[in-house]
């Protein structure tokens, strides 16, 4: 009855796809930066528009204020008759996020980057060309796009469903971490499903098990009291720059290891079974590298460029500057330095105690005459998902029966806040599935996403609702 169902969602799913794709196309149309003051008001419009959608699907959405932009929440309630008879009625929780990375810079793009045109990647497939395409709004419209046809076709589900669309998640995820914590009773449920990863490789799905944390922060170092004349001041005067370029120079040593006290506590090691796994899956470290014009893995000696991603925490400079930047020269002897950093962390490693030990590694090799100051950009713990999960078996069982193969059970190198929000504040796990392909360009000029991944997205969602309907009813 239900793989019957199933096949006739997936029909109107491939007949329907061109009115899919119009309304991927208004989404992507929003110039939704969230970090950017300037485009609050196409955050709110987003939002808007995402509620006006989420009410045509005959579900309950609010659009709730929070201290950074709107989150959206749009609730389903089935019928009493889709669950009488249940003891338990189960909540499944999906989340996305709608706000994207700024745009610049604007003359690299091929096409206006708010404009979105469908037109042929470097592989020869269609890909939609618009910022958020992949990350993260193509992925949020798969999962709608299934619900659509799921509640068009059946009329009911027999689970309670939720969307949380959030503004912030390329920016500060204090905000919606202080939003789920108000708001326990709302957003509880059994599982969360979370679209904002990608595929294995092109042919080959995968599930992300495991996510890196993340903690971003900002050093400024002063030295005199303002800018002096290299001539008359240089030597005996303390150079902001040296300072900062030497305390960073040190944030490593020769085999590429984090030179912070305490960095590595509670970190472990990948087990050999787990490396041997891992390097059965074939994966192209060359291929990896070529791909960004490099030849040779940086990084901890001793891993592989597989293990560096997944499961080692690392230490990156981001952006440094100071004194005079412009055209020509400038004899300047600079007040102050500037630097970015961001740190990717493993399960084991507490944020708030690595931040306290970077600032006290820096205050440790300040020369007299200079002082520090900091500013943190949030970030959150890494994350891990049981691989025994029965959500997890249904998600593969999907994929399966979508790409023809198994899917891989993955780490991620980057963060997604939110995941470790919902395991501290909802005890809840999740479900990382998504459908970006590494050529996408994600945060770059151009980026696009797949039509076919958008596609098969949509049918991979509909496949694994199918799955929780048939375990209801069996």
């Amino acid at each position: 009855m239900t793989a019957a169902a199933t096949e006739q969602v997936l029909a109107t799913i491939d007949r329907e796809f061109d009115a899919s794709m119009a309304r991927l196309v208004e989404f992507l149309r929003f110039a939704s930066v969230g970090t950017d003051p300037a485009h609050h008001a196409d955050c709110r419009a987003t939002a808007q528009w995402l509620k006006t959608m989420f009410d045509g699907l005959g579900l309950a959405t609010t659009v709730h204020a929070t201290s950074g932009q709107p989150v959206v929440v749009a609730r389903y309630e089935p019928p009493a008759a889709a669950v009488a008879g249940r003891p338990h009625v189960p909540h499944i929780l999906f989340y996305g996020h709608y706000d994207v990375q700024p745009a610049d810079p604007l003359n690299l793009w091929t096409s206006p980057p708010f404009e979105p045109r469908v037109a042929k990647g470097k592989d020869g497939r269609d890909c939609i060309f618009a910022r958020g395409a992949a990350d993260d709004k193509g992925q949020v419209m798969t999962f709608a796009e299934a619900s659509r046809v799921w509640l068009a076709k059946r009329g009911s589900l027999p689970f309670r469903l939720t969307f949380l669309i959030e503004g912030d998640e390329e920016g500060d995820a204090a905000h919606l971490d202080r939003f789920i914590a108000a708001n326990k009773d709302l957003l509880k449920a059994d599982v969360a499903l979370v679209c904002d990863t990608g595929m294995w490789d092109a042919k080959t799905p995968s599930i992300v098990t495991s996510l890196r944390g993340y903690i971003g922060e900002d050093v400024t170092i002063t030295g005199p009291r303002i800018d002096l004349h290299s001539g008359y001041y240089g030597g005996p005067v303390v150079n902001p720059i040296k300072v900062l370029s030497r305390i960073l120079a040190s944030l490593h040593d020769k085999t590429g290891k984090v030179t912070v006290p305490g960095f590595y506590d509670g970190v472990k090691t990948p087990s050999l079974a787990q490396r041997k796994s891992w390097k059965r899956l074939g994966f192209d470290e060359r291929g990896f590298l070529g791909g960004v014009g490099l030849k040779t893995a940086a990084g901890e000696k001793d891993f592989s460029v597989l293990e560096q991603v997944w499961v080692r925490p690392t230490a990156e400079v981001n952006g440094f500057w100071g004194g005079y930047t412009g055209a020509g020269g400038k004899t300047v002897l600079p007040a102050e330095a500037h630097a970015k950093l961001t740190f990717r962390l493993v399960p084991g490693q507490n944020p708030a105690k690595l931040i306290k030990a970077f600032r006290a590694f820096v205050r440790a090799q300040l020369p007299d005459g200079c002082k520090a100051r900091f500013t943190s950009h949030g970030g959150g713990a890494a994350a891990s998902i049981p691989h025994d999960s029965h959500w997890i078996t249904k998600a593969s069982r999907a994929l399966k029966d979508e790409w023809g193969r198994e899917p891989v059970l993955a780490g991620e190198g980057g963060s997604i806040p939110v995941v470790e929000s919902f395991a501290r504040h909802l005890r809840m796990d999740s479900v990382l599935m998504g459908f970006v392909n590494e050529d996408d360009a994600l945060h770059s000029p151009d980026e696009n996403y797949k039509v076919e991944s958008y596609h098969k997205g949509a049918r991979a969602w509909a496949r694994f609702i199918g799955e929780i309907i048939r375990e209801l009813e069996s």
